[in-house]
């Protein structure tokens, strides 16, 4: 969320901002925050007086008494001030529940370089790496394709487990390891630090780190108990360090998580119904970094670079987008995409997502660096995160772009080292 702070000082640039987002009613929100931000601190002043009245009146009655004067009043005084301090009290309690639930709606603010618009029709294309494959032959739908080679069975998942999901068997498990590993390595080469982390949180957690509407259409909530299923692994590694205070010299801390990912919304396409692309559950390798707010641009880039390594060894063809201002989400100050070539369609199709945070997330999380040269001062982090590979998304980019005429599928060669060196699934 972003600092009450920020939000006294520049509530131009946050209505600006909401402009370029097509968000106006939200305008609205950000004069009553500020409405609410003063009477809460005319609150806090009025209650702090109060309350120093009410340990000094005693002295005044004690005063009074000692001199013969008349006490009444101030005894009257003394017995109604409790009730006043509890009223304020109330009121300031009610006040900040307004202003929290504004600060956790109100979206990030963009960087200047994020293009306006009004969906995903009109994210910016950046750059396209590789040229994709022509075929002489028509090439099969990637999950019938894994169902015909019983690597990969939907029909009995469906009865088990419901739609969205899939048993994966023999050379595709492999494949989905093999993928895991060599983009581990690929990062802990880059000085990643590999996480697993738990599989479940607790909503406070999850609260600070995503759109509260995520609730209602992402997370899978644990029946009975204050827990829900991540949906990725950086919600989790966001709110590791949760109400800590980082040292300039311990960032940029660079994280690299392996986890499945749970997610109740899928989405809706005719070719994904039966396959790999939209499911309920998958694995992931997610790169997430702190950093000093100095350098998050610089490790933004560093961030796609990296996932773009992934894909150029995996020999993907791909593009780049820099998503718009009406399809990058709350969270995010900037995002790209990293879309797969998927020839079946002729079209690219998301396989990464690379946000900057910057402090949105930290803010939430009360997560501060110390100033090396003021030990007093601190200052939010900022938070970074990317898919470095999805492994099911991944899959079909392989099992369509790698297709062989006789329904094999050449595997890329920098995977045949992590699975016995095989040459074709």
């Amino acid at each position: 969320m972003l600092d009450i702070r920020f939000v006294r000082a520049d509530p131009d640039v946050i209505r600006e901002d909401l402009k370029k987002r097509n968000d106006v009613e939200k305008i609205a929100w950000v004069d009553d925050l500020l409405l609410q931000d003063i009477r809460h601190r005319e609150l806090i002043g009025q209650t702090n007086e109060l309350r120093r009245r009410r340990n000094s009146i005693s002295h005044d009655i004690n005063r009074a008494k000692k001199a013969g004067e008349d006490a009444s009043g101030l005894i009257t005084e003394a017995a109604n001030l409790p009730g006043k301090i509890k009223e304020n009290e109330t009121e300031m309690e009610e006040i900040s529940a307004k202003i929290r639930n504004y600060l956790m709606r109100i979206p990030n603010i963009l960087h200047e370089s994020v293009p306006v618009g009004a969906d995903d029709t009109e994210n910016v294309e950046i750059r396209r790496v590789g040229t994709p494959r022509t075929f002489n032959f028509e090439l099969k739908n990637h999950g019938q394709l894994a169902a015909d080679n019983n690597w990969a069975d939907f029909e009995r998942a469906t009865k088990t487990s419901g739609a969205g999901f899939y048993f994966l068997k023999g050379s595709l498990v492999l494949l989905d390891l093999a993928l895991q590993r060599f983009s581990l390595d690929t990062l802990m080469k880059k000085g990643y630090t590999p996480v697993i982390p738990p599989y479940m949180i607790n909503r406070k957690s999850y609260e600070e780190v995503t759109d509260l509407d995520d609730f209602e259409k992402v997370m899978y909530k644990i029946e009975d108990n204050d827990a829900y299923l991540i949906a990725t692994s950086e919600h989790p590694m966001a709110a590791m360090y949760q109400d800590e205070i980082f040292e300039e010299k311990e960032l940029p801390l660079r994280l690299a998580g392996l986890s499945p990912c749970f997610r109740r919304e899928i989405g809706s396409h005719g070719l994904d119904t039966k396959g790999l692309f939209r499911v309920h559950q998958f694995h992931k390798v997610e790169q997430f970094v702190y950093c000093h707010p100095d350098i998050s641009w610089e490790i933004h880039e560093e961030l796609c670079k990296n996932a773009e390594e992934i894909f150029q060894k995996l020999e993907i063809p791909y593009r780049v987008v820099n998503i718009c201002t009406g399809d990058i989400g709350t969270v995010a100050a900037k995002k790209y995409d990293i879309e797969a070539w998927m020839p079946r369609e002729k079209e690219y199709r998301e396989v990464v997502s690379c946000s900057n945070c910057t402090t949105y997330q930290a803010v939430r999380l009360n997560i501060r660096v110390r100033d090396k040269e003021d030990f007093e001062s601190k200052q939010f982090v900022h938070t970074l995160n990317s898919t470095a590979v999805a492994t099911s998304r991944t899959m079909r980019a392989i099992l369509e772009n790698f297709q062989q005429e006789d329904g094999s599928v050449e595997i890329p060669k920098v995977l045949r080292p992590y699975m016995n060196d095989m040459e074709f699934l």
